[in-house]
């Protein structure tokens, strides 16, 4: 489980496709507080530390993670949003995040809201999905509060802060997140369609 509150960015030295996974290797400051077998959040996605090796570590997504986020398109050089597992007992300052992504989004619109930045996300409602107005969101790993909830789409209003210590900063229209949409509102959502 995680809180969305992204811990450091971590940059992309390398990736190696093995029949239908990708090894990705992570340089972070965080790597020397990292051991084998952790669950490490990226971009949102949960995997597994296979290879410590100084201060670059390595993960490995399978079909199903490719398919369904946007590690696939990860070039050498892209910084990835890090957040290690919650600890039982610490504060949950975000909201309930398991880590595993729904689908993808594209970025429609990014406007400067003279000291904050609002990024407007469109995503596929045939998988059934949903925002709600006000509720949770996360956005590549992101703890983050729905505004504008449409059917498929939806903004979220960014503080300076978060835009500094995110990948938030290199998006742009046409670029590709990862969603995972609020448990509770899942929950809810699937609640109201069966009356």
């Amino acid at each position: 489980m995680f809180t969305g509150i992204i811990e450091s960015l971590g940059t992309v030295t390398d990736l190696k496709k093995e029949l239908d996974n990708l090894h990705i290797s992570i340089k972070s400051n965080i790597t020397d507080e990292l051991k084998i077998d952790q669950s490490v959040a990226h971009n949102g996605v949960c995997l597994t530390v296979v290879d410590i090796n100084n201060d670059i570590y390595t993960v490995t997504a399978i079909k199903e993670t490719l398919d369904k986020s946007n590690l696939g398109s990860l070039k050498s050089g892209d910084r990835v949003n890090l957040e290690r597992a919650m600890k039982l007992g610490d504060r949950l300052d975000g909201h309930i995040v398991q880590g595993h992504v729904d689908q993808t989004a594209t970025c429609t619109n990014v406007e400067n809201a003279d000291g904050s930045w609002v990024f407007t996300f469109e995503y596929d409602p045939s998988l059934n999905n949903v925002t709600i107005e006000k509720g949770s969101i996360t956005v590549n790993g992101t703890s983050l509060t729905v505004v504008n909830s449409g059917d498929n789409s939806f903004s979220v209003a960014i503080i300076p802060y978060t835009y500094e210590h995110t990948n938030f900063n290199t998006f742009e229209i046409g670029t590709a997140v990862n969603l995972e949409f609020d448990v509770l509102g899942k929950y809810v959502a699937k609640l109201m369609a069966t009356r």
